[in-house]
């Protein structure tokens, strides 16, 4: 049977050659965590779509199919672990062949080669079970994006490494902005890809076990191109983590989104990219010579800790799970299927240090990622990597008052002595300070901490007095009349004039 023809990019066409791989000999060691696997939709009802496959002009809401590995509970003999079959149904339904017989998988889709190899995997089984109870407790998020128009479960076996290491792992498939199809890698399907992560990004809201001050993106190939623009738009990621993401090899696409703003990636990044690519291949597929060394992200951000790896024996298609178990091999650079399999291993023993240095701040994991490849005992045959420093932004006043707002503005004064040891060019404006104390004085939660904005006005700012008068303001609002009169008179003796003061005083004395 016809298979449907999928727009491809370039990296990821391949001259056939059978592979034989399998889960067991990709020999990933399960963490101290049992897995649960969810998958389920949910409707985007500010945007509409179509079923391309139906032939009509109906619109429906824009369908989230999502799929999600966690730490579980497995106590229901209902729970059943899953096999690679069981993850094929769900591409069906992102396929928008719901109903398609189980025995035209491997023929229908353009990256399931119905081989005698590839229907060996049917039957392995994962690590997750489906359904189960979710963990008590509160874990870190990846939210991950697919690559260009790939199924939300298209790397699998990391997402259950991870979630047996403690994470939950939260996806959604790669689909066009009206229909399943995008476009050929525009912006446009840029943006709709970050849209999708940026409702994954609300979805996670409703689960009790997310620990939502510890949230990563990841993604492979034109996933890795979205989450740096999602990540550009949004302040609540921690971390990101590219799989040979095309931000490296199609840096334009990303330059005219109109949320553009490379200081606004400011997060610790990873890219893992693949090996170089043989000179036979670049002429043969018109491929520029510069994939292989241009990296204008990696070169143009300033405020990011960035890590690049080169895996030498891992080409595109090889860096999620369908890849390593159902891509046809290309001979022309190819390296074995132990080699393929060995590195992906490592490429996901990579993503875990990564995630746990800089979500979980463990000790061995920020060891691991500092040090170079032979430190950790891998050799610079399969391995190399680089690294970026940050450089420090500007320290604001925006800057000083998320800490002040962390320790629920309380001990203001030692904290701006502290902070401005660090950064001496922090300037805390007055009017800045005087209306953010006027707005928490005015919030009948928040009265004490306005009050001590205005304390640390009143140390930077002695002889203000307007300051004074707006101190005063807030003690007269919450009824703490006696220290109104107090600061309405500090007010006057620096500003006779001052008719708001004289009034007030009036009133009160009334």
């Amino acid at each position: 049977m016809r298979k449907i023809i999928l727009v491809t990019i370039i990296l990821l066409q391949v001259c056939s050659m059978k592979g034989q791989t399998s889960l067991k000999e990709i020999g990933l060691k399960a963490g101290k965590y049992e897995v649960g696997f969810k998958h389920y939709t949910v409707n985007d009802s500010t945007r509409t779509y179509q079923i391309h496959n139906e032939f009509n002009n109906r619109l429906i809401k824009r369908p989230i199919p999502i799929s999600i590995w966690y730490p579980a509970k497995i106590e229901d003999s209902n729970s059943e672990q899953l096999t690679v079959l069981n993850y094929l149904e769900v591409l069906k339904e992102e396929e928008e062949w719901k109903n398609l017989p189980n025995y035209f998988l491997l023929d229908w889709f353009p990256y399931l080669w119905n081989t005698s190899e590839n229907k060996a995997h049917l039957s392995e089984k994962g690590n997750a079970f489906s359904n189960p109870t979710l963990l008590d407790g509160k874990f870190p998020v990846v939210v991950y994006a697919p690559s260009y128009q790939a199924s939300s479960i298209e790397n699998f076996a990391l997402f259950e490494y991870l979630a047996s290491n403690g994470f939950v792992v939260i996806s959604s498939p790669s689909r066009g902005t009206d229909t399943r199809w995008l476009e050929g890698g525009t912006t446009k399907d840029m943006e709709t890809q970050s849209r999708d992560v940026e409702f994954l990004l609300k979805e996670i809201h409703s689960y009790e076990n997310i620990d939502f001050e510890k949230v990563a993106l990841m993604g492979f190939s034109f996933g890795g191109l979205s989450n740096a623009i999602t990540v550009m738009k949004n302040k609540t990621i921690n971390v990101i983590v590219s799989l040979d993401g095309t931000e490296r090899y199609n840096y334009p696409v990303l330059e005219k989104s109109p949320y553009f703003n490379l200081d606004k990636l400011s997060i610790p990044y990873i890219h893992f990219a693949q090996k170089e690519i043989p000179k036979e291949v670049l002429t043969t597929d018109k491929i520029p010579e510069e994939l292989n060394y241009k990296f204008q992200l990696y070169d143009s951000l300033k405020y990011s800790n960035i890590y690049r790896y080169r895996f030498h024996d891992l080409s595109h298609s090889y860096f999620s799970s369908f890849g390593v178990l159902f891509a046809n091999r290309d001979k022309r650079q190819d390296k074995s299927d132990d080699k393929i399999m060995a590195s992906y291993n490592l490429l996901c023993q990579h993503t875990l240090q990564f995630l746990n240095a800089t979500l979980k701040n463990e000790k061995k994991a920020i060891d691991f990622i500092e040090n170079k490849p032979i430190a950790n005992g891998f050799s610079d045959i399969l391995i190399f990597k680089q690294t970026k420093k940050a450089i420090e932004k500007d320290f604001t006043y925006k800057d000083f008052n998320d800490l002040a707002f962390k320790q629920d503005y309380q001990d203001l004064i030692p904290l701006y002595k502290k902070t401005i040891s660090n950064h001496p060019n922090l300037e805390l404006q007055e009017g800045m300070l005087n209306t953010l104390g006027l707005r928490l004085s005015f919030d009948p939660e928040m009265k004490v901490q306005g009050v001590n904005v205005f304390l640390l006005a009143l140390h930077l700012y002695p002889k203000s007095a307007n300051l004074y008068d707006s101190l005063a303001e807030a003690y007269f609002y919450n009824k703490d009349y006696q220290n109104a009169v107090f600061n309405y008179k500090k007010s006057l003796e620096l500003n006779p004039k001052n008719q708001n003061a004289i009034d007030r005083l009036k009133q009160l004395k009334e």
